[in-house]
């Protein structure tokens, strides 16, 4: 039996991959589950699944029961309990500390945690490699483009497909875009997300994350990966081959099929929500709009510069996403800050995570100044 930890068990993410050890209780044991603050919501999974160890690392724990608080907490969770595999669902920079935690301790990773790769990605791929441990993607195109290179050669394979839904201003225009609410930019058409990944998908920068994810993630030529804009969201992934022929993954958009595939690697088991009948299906693809939607772009521009590039792009997002939550800036404004930032001196690459984090801490604070002084 299969021990597992579950990083954000309350969140999207955290709550499909109960649904999963739900459903197949004789293949899994929840060792450890963690939430930022929806304390009742953590206790009642830890009692459903009778969950021995338990985190509350957003708010102070009122039960006796979460013996771990803190992002201090959750560290120490993590390096004490015994489990074969961590699943990441935490969001934002704070999901790489855990991520580490999880390599270092000899456990797996089932990787949802996009910023983990974003940030860190040479050095967790080097951090794996050492501890000898299996980085397993969770992000439905991560974990296509990794099932889709099983058994292949890379060489092989001319261009590494992602694709996107276009989020719920697909066809908007500048000046339409400048009057959006974040309400509005909440509203994903396809999938169930939380407020961040849901407004980085209005913007792109959720796939403009999920590019650099995927270079550095698979160690592939950043000119090699293309998004298209699909909007029915069936394919999530694509290969185009040297003989130019194209390979999908296909299913329905369900995010129980990637982390199952994650928890059950290297086996294969049914998963009846992804079945999908193609009859009647209408499939379409677009170029993406890098214009009116340049958070994209920005993101090809950060991955191409190294450095700490990527970490700013991704600290000076999630800074802007808040400003715009908090109706300090407008939607327009989040690429215009990112934009701004990017076009300064980022060329140091570090060589630790405490340095990775030194950088983003520095990126937030200088977003911040920006923003203020903007307004």
């Amino acid at each position: 039996m299969k021990k597992v930890i579950v990083l954000g068990s309350t969140g999207s993410i955290g709550t499909s991959a109960l649904d999963i050890i739900r459903h197949n209780r004789e293949d899994f044991q929840l060792a450890a589950i963690s939430a930022n603050s929806r304390e009742k919501e953590l206790l009642a999974q830890a009692e459903e699944f009778d969950v021995p160890t338990l985190a509350l690392t957003g708010a102070a724990a009122s039960d006796s029961r979460i013996s771990y608080c803190g992002s201090e907490g959750l560290i120490n969770l993590i390096r004490e309990t015994e489990a074969h595999i961590v699943v990441n669902g935490i969001s934002g920079a704070v999901g790489l500390p855990p991520s580490v935690a999880a390599l270092e301790s000899g456990k797996d990773l089932a990787l949802a945690n996009k910023e983990t790769m974003v940030m860190a990605g040479r050095l967790i791929n080097d951090l794996a490699a050492r501890n000898n441990r299996t980085i397993l993607p969770v992000d439905s195109e991560h974990s296509a483009i990794f099932h889709l290179m099983e058994g292949r050669d890379p060489g092989q394979i001319e261009e590494f497909i992602i694709t996107a839904s276009g989020g719920p201003f697909r066809g908007y225009r500048a000046g339409q875009l400048k009057k959006v609410t974040p309400r509005e930019a909440m509203k994903h058409p396809t999938w169930d997300m939380g407020y961040k990944i849901s407004i980085d998908s209005a913007t792109m920068a959720n796939k403009g994350l999920e590019v650099i994810e995927c270079w550095r993630l698979f160690d592939i030529p950043l000119a090699k990966i293309k998004v298209l804009v699909h909007p029915q969201s069936l394919v999530h992934s694509l290969i185009r081959t040297k003989d130019l022929a194209m390979y999908a993954h296909i299913s329905h958009p369900d995010m129980r099929l990637p982390i199952q595939n994650a928890l059950y690697y290297p086996e294969i088991q049914p998963v009846q929500s992804s079945f999908l009948d193609l009859a009647g299906k209408e499939m379409t693809f677009f170029d993406p709009d890098s214009e009116n939607f340049p958070m994209l772009p920005l993101a090809y521009r950060a991955a191409e510069s190294g450095g700490s590039y990527p970490i700013v792009y991704n600290a000076v997002n999630e800074v802007a996403v808040q400003a715009f939550v908090d109706k300090k800036i407008g939607f327009t404004q989040i690429p215009e800050v990112t934009d701004l930032m990017l076009s300064r001196d980022w060329s140091g690459e570090p060589q630790s995570f405490e340095e990775v984090m030194a950088v983003d801490r520095l990126c937030r604070q200088k977003a911040d100044e920006l923003i203020l002084k903007r307004n």
